[in-house]
Order: C-alpha cells, then sequence, then structure tokens
C-alpha cells in the first residue's frame, strides 16, 4: 500500500467562532482526563514520598547516597517510558486508542498497589530495593503508552481550530495527578502523625490507589473508539507496521527528532524544574519541613493550572510554537533569580548567612572523589576532602570550592574561620576508632562555626515570607503551563492517523522520560559534586535554552494543520 510522507501539509484552515462544548466531547474530555489523572496521581507518589522511601528501601547506604538512589529508583520508571511508547504506541496504533488505554491503567495501578505492600530493606536486605526498582520498570512501561493515546483520543475528537484548548485539559492532568498525591500524602502524614508515617504510614497513599484503579478501569470501559481511528480503520490505511513507518523513513524520523530536541526535552525540564526540582529545592536544600512545603506548592498548583486551559486555548489563536519557545526562554533566563528569591523568602536566615559568612572548601583536587556516586557507601569517601564535602552535603550546606597546595589536607573555611579536616583510615570495611573521633571532633566543629556564623538547622516558619514563596512557586508553575499546555494538539498535529500514537508518543516520552525523569538525579548530583546548590539549574537551563534556539529555528508552526487531511 503507497502511504503518505508523514510530514504534514500545513493548510490554512482558519480557526471557526468558538461554540459551546457538545455533550459527548465533555464526556471525552472527563473520561480521558479523569483516568489520566490518576495515573499520573500513581506515578508521582513515589517522588512526593522520595525521602522516606530513601531510608525504607536504601538504608544500606550513607543518607546522601541513600536519596540520590532513591531519586535513581524513580528515575527508571522514567528511563523505560520511551520502550513503552514502543510498545503500546503500536498497539494504540493497529487495535485502537480505548483498549490500550486499559492496559496501561491496569498495569500502572496495580504496580502501585504492591509497592504499599512491599517489605523494607530492613526486612528482607537487597530484594526490597530490586523489587521496587522493578515495579517502577512496570509503572513506567505503562505510562510510556498512556500520555499518547490521551492526546491523541481527545484530539481526535477535537473540532478544527478547538485543538489546542481540547487537549489542554489533558495537559492539566500531570499537575492535577501531582497536587492529588500531595493531598493524599499530607493528610495522611496528618493524621497519624510524623513518626507513624515515616515508620508505616508511607504505605497508605499506595494502597489506596486500588480503589482509584477501580473507578478508572470503570471510566476507561464507557469510551469508544476515536472518530478519526474509526474512520481509519473503514478506509483501510491503517498502518501495518507503525513502529517501522514511524522510524524507518527519513522524512518521519526527520519530524521525530526535530519534535524531540526542538519541543519536548525543553519543555520536559521546565516541567520537572517547576513542580519536582522546586519541591525538592525547598525540602533538601532549604530545610523546610516536608509538610509546609507540600502546601506552599499545592496552593501555587491552584494558582497555576487553570493556565494550561488559558496557554492551550491562546494557542489555537496564536500558535502553539510562540508560546511554548517563550516559556523555555523565559525559564533559562530567569531559574537563578527565582531560585535565589526562593532561598530569601522560605529561609531568611540561610540567605543571610550565605551572604556575610560563606563557606569555601579548600582543598587538593586529588584527593576528592565524585560527590554524586549513588552507590557510594560512607567507608568509600575517607580522605579528608571527601570527608569535608560529604559532611557539608548531608548537612544541605552550600559551599564554594578552591584548590589547596598539593598533599594538603581540606580546609573548611566558613567566614573568619578556617576548620582542617581529617583523613581517615579504613580497616575491616568501616573507619578505625581513632578516625571515627577525630571525624566527630570535625563535624561538632563545623556545627558550631556554621551555628555561630548564623545558619539554620531548618527554616524558620515565622520568618517565612510564604505569599512570597507561593507566587515563586505559581510562576513556575505558570511557566510550565507554557510549555505544556499547547505541546499535545502540537505534536498530534504532526503526525497521520495511521502511525500518530506510535510517532508522537516516543519523542514525548525519551524527553519528558529521559530528559526530564533525569532531572532530579543529574541535579543534585551536579550539586554534590559542585557544592554550590544553584549549579544544578544550569541542566535545565541549559536544555531550555538548546530547545528555544532548535525550536525556533527548525520546527514549524501546525496550529492550522488539519489532521485528516495528513492521512
Amino acid at each position: 500500500m503507497q502511504r503518505n510522507p508523514a510530514r504534514p501539509t500545513i493548510a490554512a484552515v482558519p480557526a471557526p467562532a468558538a461554540s459551546p462544548m457538545t455533550p459527548e466531547q465533555k464526556r471525552v474530555i472527563f473520561a480521558s482526563s479523569l483516568g489520566t489523572v490518576f495515573e499520573w496521581y500513581d506515578f508521582y507518589l513515589y517522588g512526593s514520598l522520595a525521602s522516606i522511601i530513601a531510608k525504607q528501601f536504601f538504608s544500606g547506604l550513607d543518607p546522601s547516597a541513600a536519596f540520590v538512589f532513591a531519586l535513581l529508583a524513580f528515575a527508571a520508571g522514567f528511563l523505560v517510558r520511551p520502550f513503552g511508547a514502543l510498545v503500546f504506541g503500536r498497539l494504540g496504533d493497529l487495535i485502537g486508542r480505548k483498549y490500550t488505554f486499559l492496559v496501561t491503567i491496569l498495569i500502572m495501578g496495580l504496580s502501585t498497589f504492591i509497592v504499599g505492600l512491599l517489605p523494607s530493606y530492613g526486612s528482607v536486605g537487597v530484594a526490597a530495593p530490586v523489587l521496587l526498582i522493578a515495579l517502577r520498570l512496570l509503572q513506567g512501561l505503562a505510562l510510556g503508552g498512556e500520555y499518547g493515546g490521551a492526546a491523541t483520543y481527545v484530539a481526535e475528537h477535537a473540532p478544527q481550530g478547538r485543538r489546542g484548548a481540547y487537549t489542554a485539559w489533558i495537559q492539566t492532568t500531570a499537575t492535577l495527578g501531582l497536587f492529588l498525591s500531595l493531598l493524599v500524602v499530607l493528610g495522611t502524614r496528618t493524621l497519624l502523625g510524623e513518626a507513624a508515617f515515616a515508620d508505616w504510614g508511607w504505605r497508605v497513599p499506595f494502597i489506596l490507589s486500588v480503589l482509584l484503579l477501580a473507578v478508572s478501569v470503570w471510566i476507561r470501559l464507557s469510551m469508544n473508539e476515536s472518530p478519526a481511528f474509526r474512520r481509519m480503520k473503514m478506509q483501510g490505511r491503517s498502518s501495518r507496521a507503525p513502529v517501522k513507518e514511524s522510524f524507518g523513513q527519513w522524512r518521519n524520523l526527520k519530524v521525530v527528532i526535530l519534535a524531540l530536541v526542538g519541543l519536548t526535552a525543553g519543555q520536559a525540564v521546565v516541567w520537572y524544574s517547576g513542580q519536582f526540582y522546586a519541591l525538592f529545592f525547598l525540602t533538601q536544600a532549604l530545610k523546610v519541613d516536608s509538610a509546609t512545603a507540600d502546601l506552599m506548592m499545592a496552593a501555587a498548583l491552584v494558582i497555576g493550572t487553570p493556565f494550561f486551559i488559558v496557554f492551550g486555548a491562546l494557542s489555537d489563536r496564536i500558535g502553539r510554537k510562540p508560546i511554548i519557545m517563550a516559556g523555555c526562554l523565559l525559564a533559562a533566563l530567569t531559574y537563578f533569580p527565582v531560585f535565589g528569591a526562593l532561598t530569601r523568602a522560605a529561609n531568611p536566615d540561610l540567605a543571610a548567612a550565605q551572604a556575610h559568612a560563606s563557606v569555601v572548601v579548600h582543598a587538593d583536587p586529588a584527593q576528592c572523589s565524585f560527590q554524586g556516586s549513588p552507590i557510594a557507601r560512607e567507608i568509600d569517601f575517607s580522605s579528608s576532602c571527601d570527608i569535608a564535602k560529604r559532611f557539608l552535603a548531608q548537612n544541605s550546606v552550600s559551599y564554594d570550592n578552591a584548590q589547596a597546595a598539593r598533599g594538603q589536607p581540606a580546609t573548611v573555611t566558613i567566614g573568619a574561620k578556617a576548620i582542617v579536616a581529617p583523613a581517615a583510615v579504613v580497616g575491616h570495611g568501616r573507619f578505625d576508632e581513632a578516625s571515627n573521633r577525630k571525624i566527630a571532633a570535625f563535624k561538632n566543629e563545623v556545627n558550631g562555626a556554621l551555628q555561630a556564623a548564623g545558619y539554620p538547622a531548618g527554616a524558620d516558619p515565622a520568618k517565612m515570607n510564604v505569599a512570597m514563596v507561593i507566587a515563586l512557586l505559581a510562576y513556575l508553575v505558570i511557566l510550565v503551563a507554557m510549555v505544556y499546555g499547547p505541546i499535545a494538539a502540537m505534536l498530534v498535529e504532526l503526525f497521520p492517523t495511521r502511525i500518530r500514537y506510535t510517532s508522537m508518543s516516543l519523542p514525548y516520552h525519551i524527553g519528558n522520560g529521559w530528559f526530564g525523569g533525569l532531572l532530579p538525579t543529574t541535579a543534585f548530583a551536579i550539586v554534590a559534586q559542585t557544592g554550590n546548590m544553584y549549579n544544578g539549574l544550569w541542566y535545565p537551563i541549559v536544555i531550555a535554552a538548546a530547545t528555544c534556539v532548535i525550536g525556533t529555528l527548525f520546527v514549524r508552526e501546525t496550529r492550522d494543520v488539519d489532521i485528516y487531511a495528513l492521512d
């Protein structure tokens, strides 16, 4: 069968006057969105509880490595998302959108429920993190098939000229899923108390997800197949090999690559910086307690979420590309000042201490190991440089680096005070007693110097400018809405019906699964290695800036594409 090239021919189709949604269109959007909200809720529960999961499943590592490894396990679900996109995208293009939906929601829901039943590291040892990562992989595979199906399904029901507004509802689901997970976690934590929640109560949100699974499956069963897919099937124009046609023909593969580097990579890092990294930054770097941070992020999500619909609808009028590129550009230009302002608003004592008594580690680079290793143990960091940096990182103390003379022990300066870090002697898989005493004395002296310089043990709620923190977080969420609100419509409009599910899913999930999903892990590894708590922002800034340049120069506008004409 002769295939039309996947590269769309843009027909100048004027947007019709806005008309109310029909009951059928409302039902399609509601059913697709609600089921997807539940699926994102399942996926992001893990991210919301990363610090507790680190203690439950990776307690065999030192605290810094355990947290990074917990983030890596979180990222494992993202790493396999492109493979889920291939598997379920192919199914969606072969057998239909509806039935693929049912499979993905079942895999996701059951995997999440089982996480709540897993034994901890203290009970079964290394089997606990292995089982956890296996379930994360299953979740990632399922989510890899979810988003492309939901976006395609809604877009194929949307009238010409309203596709941005209709698909924007799907774009709210990831944020609403995060919001729901924060609310359930916060409610459970408040009801049970912090000690019980950290011990066993963290399992409750995972176990409750089985109720959401039942509702989601019922919703998916009530849906009909999309009109575009039915029409294609009736006309006998479906693809027999959607994966081969999507990625084996250069004309289409070129569009897939441009969609990745010119759209989804930048969108992904802006998304995860604005919602996940900002939350981790509050709790890990600024030492805001988890409940307060969750509440402020939830408030910001309430403020920012309507802008997904605003920017989706606006893209029907002025185009998808200008809004997405503007969001990437603003992120690249404003992340450093915004996160600096976040520090001053959330923990003003920390900001003041950093301003007048900066911390500097003077060390011989030859003695310094890579601090961002997720598999390192405490005994792997035995040099004076490693002991100094490790202790500062574990206490979320931001520091600068200076080179010392070769062979000299590391020195930590806090304002005008200098403290020499000891080296440790390792024997029989642990530091010897003399080394432990020296390290304990060093830590006590550093803690005393930090306290004297005004470095706080945690953020003081009485001094926190809550309104400013929420405003800054809301701004970050609005940037997310700019890049994310219009992107579903744009990806749908790049590809024909017969390979749409497969073709749009892969660049989306490579962008969001790899570039975005690895952001928290990569950013915190950068911070651990360099010492400066803001240096992790370079990762999203560089990628967002690159996407802005590539997208502006090479990705064409799709607002006026007639998706039926692509076939």
